[in-house]
């Protein structure tokens, strides 16, 4: 079984990876607390991009966003 992200077409992610993805979106939603929507469909975007690329470890996903943002993640995205 596939899951489908609503505002991505045509892209789906199995259940390991969405819930990667979601790790990886919470933590980064964490590190950055009080962001406007916008600033949370960026992240959203930025990790389905990466996921789509093949990356499916949560930590390197919410990191890697961060830095695209111009923000040094340090341990913010670590377990």
């Amino acid at each position: 079984m596939t899951i489908g992200i609503p505002f991505v077409q045509d892209v789906f992610f199995g259940p390991d990876a969405t819930r990667a993805m979601g790790a990886a979106f919470d933590k980064a939603c964490r590190s950055l607390p009080g962001q406007p929507s916008i600033v949370k469909e960026v992240i959203a975007k930025r990790i389905i991009d990466l996921a789509r690329g093949g990356d499916s470890d949560p930590d390197h996903l919410c990191d890697v966003t961060l830095r695209t943002l111009g923000y040094n993640p340090s341990s913010n995205c670590a377990r």
